[in-house]
């Protein structure tokens, strides 16, 4: 046997070793929180820490029905993370293609403004959000909750990054047979950039779905309340933490996008390694 195939073959088990090593430590915590979430809350607040409940205890995932609304909450979630979703799935898409194939005064310096908005933490326009759907009546509603994240500076970035990697001859192509800027748009190339908006879909529905800051300052209201601002009522102080409900409450609310991302992680993977090539 060959040095080169030697070497290869210890490089290969190092990464093999390195890469079940962070698996291991990214898993663990997923895994605790699924046992303990059965047990009692002595188990997980025992020090040194427990791993395995001396009580198995099925019905805390019945007692957080009991705690908050889950149902609504769960609801609230979809309709907001649905609402999120299709809007920057349009908004972003176009406006990404606009940057990227379109020429129109000022398209750089418009663009840079857009980037700008990365760099500017979310919590300084807070308040003027909330000023403005406080103005429009839409305190403890949906699209409240929903409105301000339809368009994203990120989305629009990653889109025209996959559009720049699309031929130009496509497009030339279809004008000369008679297709407008629009036609081109939708019937051409937003067709091929299908992986491009799965990766964005799912990651607004991550972040839509995990949002904290601005429900919690829009919705006061438990049935308007969405997962992840009902979920963290349940620390509020006002009585004893029941920490296995929390784990219980968590496991459930985190189901229905871990589903979705395993459903879809080769778009996911694809789009996103497709964006960052160009």
């Amino acid at each position: 046997m060959s040095k080169r195939r030697v070497g290869a073959r210890e490089s290969n088990t190092i990464a093999y070793v390195v890469l079940t090593i962070g698996s291991v430590v990214m898993i663990f915590p997923f895994a605790w929180q699924l046992i303990m979430s059965l047990g009692t809350n002595a188990d997980v607040i025992s020090v040194p820490p427990s791993f395995w409940p001396s009580e198995f205890k099925p019905e805390n995932y019945l007692n957080v029905f009991d705690r908050v609304p889950f149902l609504s909450q769960f609801w609230v979630s979809v309709g907001i993370t649905v609402i999120r979703t299709v809007g920057q799935l349009v908004l972003c898409s176009m406006a990404g293609y606009a940057f990227a194939r379109m020429y129109f005064p000022f398209k750089g310096v418009v663009l840079a403004l857009i980037l700008a908005i990365l760099m500017v933490p979310p919590q300084v326009y807070l308040l003027p959000q909330y000023q403005i759907i406080q103005g429009l009546g839409w305190l403890n509603t949906v699209i409240g909750i929903a409105a301000p994240g339809i368009f994203s500076a990120f989305g629009t970035f990653m889109m025209r990054q996959f559009f720049m990697g699309l031929p130009p001859e496509l497009e030339e192509a279809a004008r000369l047979d008679g297709a407008n800027q629009f036609q081109i748009f939708w019937k051409i190339m937003l067709p091929l950039a299908k992986p491009g908006l799965s990766a964005l879909a799912i990651i607004t529905v991550l972040w839509s779905w995990n949002d904290l800051l601005w429900p919690l300052i829009v919705a006061t209201s438990a049935e308007s309340m969405p997962l992840s601002a009902g979920i963290a009522t349940l620390t509020s102080g006002r009585t004893i933490t029941d920490y296995p409900m929390l784990l219980a409450a968590a496991m459930m609310a985190m189901a229905p996008v871990l589903i979705l991302f395993l459903i879809m992680q080769r778009r996911v993977i694809d789009g996103v390694a497709f964006s960052g090539l160009k």
